[in-house]
Order: structure tokens, then sequence, then C-alpha cells
């Protein structure tokens, strides 16, 4: 559950508690309204534990950062072109 949906279930439970005075026959609304905002409120927490968790694991550094690492090309592949000097002196056929 994300922090925003917390925050919407609070606000939907604080509106069933306290705003609606609707009864049903064998449920009452301010009951439903109080364990929404407890599970938003449980949703908001942990969604705040598990963000401080992640910022705050860093995993090992397996090798050095090489941050002056001279860059040299690499080596150009020479290209030998062979020119056809036959000169055909007869008309085509």
């Amino acid at each position: 559950m994300t922090i925003a949906g917390s925050i919407i279930l609070i606000m939907l439970g604080a509106i069933l508690t306290w705003a609606v005075e609707f009864d049903l026959a064998g449920l009452d609304i301010n009951v439903v309204g109080v364990i929404l905002m407890l599970g938003g409120l449980v949703g908001l927490l942990f969604g705040i534990y598990r963000i401080s968790v992640t910022r705050r694991a860093v995993g090992p550094i397996d090798e050095p950062v090489h941050r002056h690492d001279i860059y040299t090309e690499p080596e150009t592949r020479k290209t030998t072109v062979y020119e056809d000097r036959r000169h055909y002196n007869e008309p085509p056929l």
C-alpha cells in the first residue's frame, strides 16, 4: 500500500466516522470508519518505514571507482584496396 493510499483510507474513515449519519441494519458506519482509519494509519507507518529502510541501505562496493582512467583509442584496422588494372579494348558482343 502506498502512502497516498493510506492517506485516502484515513480520510475515508474520518468521513465515515464523523460526517456520515446513516444507519444500516447490522452495520455500524462509525466502526467501519474507525477500522479504515486504523488500517490507513498502519499502512502509512509501514510505507514510511519502508522508504526509510530503502534509503539507508547501501550495498557493498566490489571494485573501486577509477575516476582518472586514460582513454586510448583502439587500433585502427588497415584496409588494402586492390584496383583492377586490366583494360579491355575489345567491344562487347
